[in-house]
This record gives structure tokens, sequence and C-alpha cells, in this order.
């Protein structure tokens, strides 16, 4: 009954470091390295990220592979449970990753950039009372 919370806190704790990371280079390669927001962006991160995203999943896969086949013996009631849980999400969790987290990154993950030079945008008339308060007195209203 415990290891079946156990693997699913772990499958969370890796589904969440791949995801985090295929986001984290796709910022990296919009940022850093110039290349524009869209398709080929995403390509491009995918598929570098795709080789450590699967031998993250294959290594812990095949180190669960012989609890998971050895069934539920006697001694192992934590362990199989736990390892059914962690493998089962390992497959789910690097599908979606791979396939569903590059068309939601796509979708959603273009970054607006406000235009805070408009003199409607709220902003600039707090920022203005600070920094440059002598634009708000009445002399500079009279003109």
């Amino acid at each position: 009954m415990l290891g079946s919370p156990v693997g699913f806190v772990t499958v969370l704790g890796i589904a969440a470091r791949n995801g985090i990371m295929l986001v984290s280079h796709y910022r990296h390669l919009e940022s850093e390295e110039g290349e524009r927001f869209g398709a080929e962006l995403v390509l491009r991160g995918s598929e570098e990220r795709l080789a450590p995203i699967l031998m993250t999943a294959l290594a812990t896969g095949l180190a669960l592979l012989p609890i998971v086949v050895g069934g539920n013996r006697p001694g192992h009631e934590i362990e199989h449970p736990m390892a059914v849980v962690i493998l089962g999400g390992l497959v789910t969790s690097t599908l979606l990753n791979l396939f569903l987290m590059p068309a939601l990154y796509l979708r959603f993950g273009a970054r607006k950039k406000a235009n805070i030079e408009r003199e409607d945008y709220p902003y600039n008339a707090a920022r203005d009372l600070f920094v440059n308060p002598r634009r708000h007195t009445k002399k500079h209203e009279a003109h």
C-alpha cells in the first residue's frame, strides 16, 4: 500500500524535471541563441532534449523491470507496486513530455512583449511619479 504513493511521487518528480528542462531549453534557444519563437524552435529544442529524456526513462525503466517481472513475491510487497507505478508513469510521462509539451509550448509559450513606452500603459504613470516627480507638478500641467 505504501509503494504506490511513493512511486507516484517519484514519477511526478521525474516528469516535472523533464518538463522543466524541456521548457528551459526552449527559452535558452530563444534568448541565448537567437532562435525565433515558432515551430523550428520547438522542433530543434525537442530534438536536442530527446536523448536526455529517453535516457532518464530507459535507465530507470530497465532498473525497475526485474522487480515488475518478478511479480508480487513475499518480501516485495512495497517494491512491486512502486515499480509498477513508476514504470507505467515513466512511459506515459515520457510520451506526454515528448508529444504534448512541445504542442502546448508552441500554443502558449510565446512571450508577450509589453510596449512600455506607450503613455496609456499604467506602469509608466506610476513609474514617472517616482522617477520624474517634477513632471506631475502644477507648473508642468499649465504648459
